[in-house]
C-alpha cells in the first residue's frame, strides 16, 4: 500500500472544502437574491393596495346636516351614513369629496340653525344636501310648532345651499330610539308616538317644498328583534343600520346626479 503524504492529504481535504464552501456561497448568495426580489417587489405594489376609482376629473361635494345620526355618534367615521353612501356610489364612478358635517350629538333644530349662522359651511353651492334633525326636540320636550318653524328654515337653507335645487336635498325621518336599551324603563309607546308626530311635521314640509323623503323610522324599529343594528353605547344606530340608509340615499342621489 502506498502512503499519501501529509501534504497531498491536506491539499486535497482543502480543495473539497473550498468547494462546499463554493455551494454554501452560492445557496446562500441565492435564497439572499430571492428575498431581496421578493422586497423590491412588495415596496412597489403594496399587499394593501386598491386602484383608485375612476374620477373623470370632476369630484362632487357633499353637505350633511344633522345631530347625532348624522356624525355617526359610537361608530367610525367610514360607518356614517353618508359616508357609506360615497362609498356606494364610488363603485358607478361618482365620486364625492369626504361628505362636509354641521352635526352635533345633542342638537335641536335651534342648535343646528345657530351653528349655521355662526359658523357657515365652506362652500355656497354643494351637489347634495340631506338634512336629519328633530330627535332631540323631541327629547327635549319642546313643541312641534317650534319644530316645525325651525325645520321650515332649515329645509329653506339646505335648498339654498343644494343651489336652490330640490331634487339634490333629501330629508331622513327620524329613528326611533324608544326600541334601544337606552330607553329600558321608559315609556316605550309614548317615545314612538311623538317621533311618529315629530315626523308627520317634517314630512309634510318637505313633501311641500318638493324635496326627496326617506323614511328610516321603520328600518329603525327593526332593532327591537336585532341587536346588531344598535352601536355599543346602546343608543345610537349601528354601522349597519346606517348601511340600510345609506342604501336608500345611494338610489336617490344616483338619480339626483
Amino acid at each position: 500500500m502506498v502512503k499519501q503524504s501529509p501534504f497531498l492529504l491536506n491539499h486535497l481535504q482543502s480543495n473539497y472544502v473550498n468547494k462546499d464552501m463554493q455551494r454554501i456561497l452560492l445557496i446562500t448568495l441565492s435564497f439572499a437574491a430571492f428575498y431581496l426580489l421578493l422586497a423590491c417587489k412588495k415596496q412597489t405594489i403594496p399587499a394593501a393596495y386598491v386602484p383608485p376609482p375612476v374620477n373623470n376629473g370632476v369630484y362632487k361635494n357633499y353637505l350633511a346636516l344633522g345631530d347625532s345620526y348624522t356624525i355617526g355618534q359610537s361608530v367610525m367615521a367610514q360607518e356614517r351614513f353618508p359616508a357609506q353612501t360615497i362609498s356606494i356610489l364610488s363603485k358607478d364612478s361618482i365620486i364625492f369629496y369626504v361628505p362636509e358635517y354641521i352635526a352635533v350629538t345633542g342638537w335641536t333644530t335651534g342648535n343646528l340653525i345657530n351653528a349655521i349662522n355662526t359658523s357657515p359651511p365652506s362652500k355656497t353651492n354643494y351637489d347634495f344636501v340631506t338634512l336629519l334633525i328633530g330627535v332631540n326636540n323631541q327629547y327635549q320636550s319642546r313643541s312641534q310648532a317650534e319644530y316645525a318653524t325651525e325645520f321650515t328654515e332649515l329645509l329653506n337653507t339646505a335648498i339654498q345651499y343644494a343651489g336652490n335645487s330640490v331634487k339634490r336635498v333629501a330629508v331622513l325621518s327620524i329613528p326611533d330610539w324608544g326600541v334601544t336599551p337606552f330607553a329600558n324603563g321608559r315609556d316605550r309607546a309614548l317615545i314612538a308616538l311623538q317621533i311618529d308626530s315629530f315626523n308627520v311635521i317634517n314630512k309634510q314640509i318637505a313633501l311641500a317644498k318638493g324635496v326627496n323623503y326617506i323614511d328610516i323610522t321603520a328600518s329603525s324599529r327593526m332593532a327591537t328583534n336585532d341587536p346588531a343594528l344598535v352601536a355599543t353605547d346602546g343608543l345610537h344606530p349601528s354601522g349597519k343600520e346606517y348601511e340600510k340608509w345609506a342604501k336608500l340615499l345611494t338610489v336617490i342621489m344616483k338619480s339626483a346626479l
